[in-house]
């Protein structure tokens, strides 16, 4: 309301009449109109005018101390509902607006109304020189609600309601400073086979599977703990003054959660489990992010144990995580820089016993370390997103090798290892091609080689790209037949041409003769059957050669024949070779020939 200097001041009862009668009815109508419960306030404070909106605001919250009118207190009332610093703080303010000392006062406060409460926003502004005071109250409960409901949605789980990762953090971060505390536990918990409820039963079931699992996890902790999600199927807990005893003993508990089914819609889940991973502050600053990293940790390590495991945090952990991080970064650089090198074993045709290729596997010449061999570098590839660049320089290399070998007339097919993450990309059809292109070598001179369990990945995926690479006349070779869980329709459904026999298979002992190889021969007839040929690998011994040549493996590779090699080892193995009557690369047109 705009101050004008003309304009006389209210006395303290405006309905008293007077000279100033019919301006004071003007401004009580003005503001009885209000829909804002309103005052209007004396320089001391005391009511002038209330009016009706603020009558049926103090019925409808039942509160007698809001029952007030003109000539009582306002700042009275203001210290009985709730007399802290903040209302104190108020009041002076309230006085130094009626001096003139501030232009206006805003204050938010809430009053109790039943079960629950209601939020109003105060606006004062002064009216004139006398000192008088207009005060609004505006009813911001709708508002607040909605803000605390958007807050507490932010720290909290939308499936679970369970607090998420960032109030998590929090909640640690304050138990790790709260003064004299205890031992501060986090267990990182993993559920063992959620996946594959997801995948059978679908994520609705998944979800309804992570609630209950809430539930559960919730009536077995300790009332001073907190049970949280990350996400997925990630749950951490928060056990305060608990140290790793008690840990351990709440994880039991949490194990115990999986021992009953769950009925999940009318669908029975069982046989579930749960990793575990436990990290314990003692005392000294620690940062609730390394405490939750470090049980993580160990979840890993519960995991890579054998799953529904339980393991406590050790510095070895972080020390492991932190030489593969940077065997990582030394492995980008790796590829770059040419310390990548490839040695060749070589591949016999059995029919004819000539060497007619060689399969490329990636070498390490590290700079400190040494040569490393494919176990020690491999996996960290495939975590760090390197595998896919690997490849294709291992594609370009062999390639660029085996079309050198054509011109000095070695005719060698060259195999090359391809990870379920390459074709997995969608890009393998065109590496391929590229590398082909660039080293100027024939299709028929390439061998894919993916393993049995890479591709029941992805079948279908897998034999759209296999069917590709094949009618562009590159083989394609199914790896470690025989390893896992094999299966028959991805033999008849996989494009295929040669089915390698893992080495399992042959290193037979004395005693297992006969039953090995009737399992080769099985093999080998099944490959015959689906049009493939067979490639016998690991072959050790002359008696393991033998054996099958005389069961019908097409081709036979292994250390008997010949180890991995470089290339100028290679060379001179093939030129003794030669020498000796064995001709490399004289394969028959037959065993040449496309399945």
């Amino acid at each position: 309301m705009a101050e004008r200097a003309d304009r006389p001041e209210l006395p303290v009862d405006v309905r008293s009449g007077g000279s100033a009668g019919s301006h004071a009815v003007l401004v009580e109508a003005v503001l009885d109109a209000l829909p804002l419960p309103t005052v209007l306030l004396d320089a001391d404070g005391r009511i002038l005018l209330a009016n009706t909106a603020w009558t049926v605001a103090t019925e409808f919250l039942e509160d007698p101390r809001l029952q007030v009118g003109v000539g009582d207190d306002y700042h009275e009332m203001a210290l009985s509902l709730r007399d802290d610093l903040r209302t104190r703080i108020l009041i002076q303010q309230l006085q130094e607006l009626g001096r003139g000392e501030r232009e206006t006062v805003t204050f938010d406060y809430a009053l109790p109304h039943r079960n629950d409460a209601r939020w109003y926003h105060l606006q004062a502004s002064r009216v004139d020189q006398a000192g008088q005071v207009v005060v609004t109250h505006t009813d911001i409960t709708s508002r607040v609600q909605a803000e605390q409901t958007s807050a507490w949605q932010a720290r909290h789980d939308h499936l679970t309601d369970l607090p998420n990762r960032a109030h998590l953090h929090e909640l640690i971060s304050a138990e790790l400073l709260r003064p004299d505390r205890g031992p501060v536990s986090v267990l990182f918990m993993d559920v063992d086979g959620f996946k594959d409820v997801n995948d059978t039963l679908g994520h609705e079931v998944g979800d309804q599977l992570l609630r209950e699992l809430a539930r559960r996890l919730s009536k077995r902790t300790r009332s001073e703990d907190t049970v949280g999600r990350l996400g997925g199927d990630e749950f951490v807990v928060l056990c305060r003054d608990c140290d790793v005893d008690g840990a351990l003993r709440l994880a039991e508990r949490f194990q115990s959660t999986f021992e009953d089914p769950f009925d999940l819609a009318g669908e029975v889940v069982t046989g579930l489990s749960v990793s575990i991973g436990v990290a314990t502050a003692d005392a000294g600053q620690v940062r609730s992010t390394d405490l939750v990293r470090d049980a993580d940790l160990a979840m890993y390590a519960a995991k890579a144990a054998g799953r529904n495991r339980v393991r406590v945090f050790s510095p070895e952990l972080r020390d492991a995580v932190e030489q593969k991080v940077l065997v990582g970064a030394e492995l980008r650089e790796a590829i770059a820089d040419g310390q990548l090198v490839l040695h060749y074993q070589p591949v016999m045709s059995l029919p004819s016993g000539a060497i007619s290729g060689v399969e490329a596997l990636v070498r390490w010449r590290h700079p400190t370390r040494g040569l490393l061999q494919p176990g020690e570098f491999l996996p960290l590839a495939e975590h760090n997103g390197l595998i896919v660049p690997l490849t294709r320089w291992v594609l370009g290399e062999a390639t660029r090798q085996a079309a050198a070998w054509e011109q000095a007339g070695l005719p060698l097919v060259a195999g090359v290892n391809i990870s379920a993450a390459h074709f997995g990309t969608g890009t393998l059809v065109a590496d391929v091609h590229d590398a082909l292109t660039a080293a100027g070598l024939a299709p028929e001179r390439l061998v894919l080689e993916l393993t049995e369990t890479s591709v029941a990945e992805d079948p279908l995926r897998a034999a759209a790209q296999f069917a590709q690479l094949r009618v562009a006349g590159v083989e394609v070779s199914i790896d470690d037949f025989g390893s896992g869980f094999s299966s028959l329709s991805q033999l008849v459904s996989i494009p295929a041409g040669v089915l390698k026999l893992d080495r399992s298979l042959i290193a037979y002992t004395a005693a297992r003769r006969s039953e090995a190889a009737a399992a080769i021969a099985a093999v080998v007839g099944l490959a015959g059957a689906c049009g493939m040929r067979s490639l016998a690998e690991g072959v050790e011994t002359a008696e393991q050669l033998q054996l099958v040549t005389e069961l019908g493996c097409t081709y036979a590779q292994g250390f008997h024949i010949g180890r991995p090699m470089p290339v100028d080892e290679l060379d001179a193995w093939l030129e003794e070779q030669r020498l000796a009557g064995t001709q490399p690369g004289a394969a028959s047109a037959d065993d040449l020939q496309r399945a």
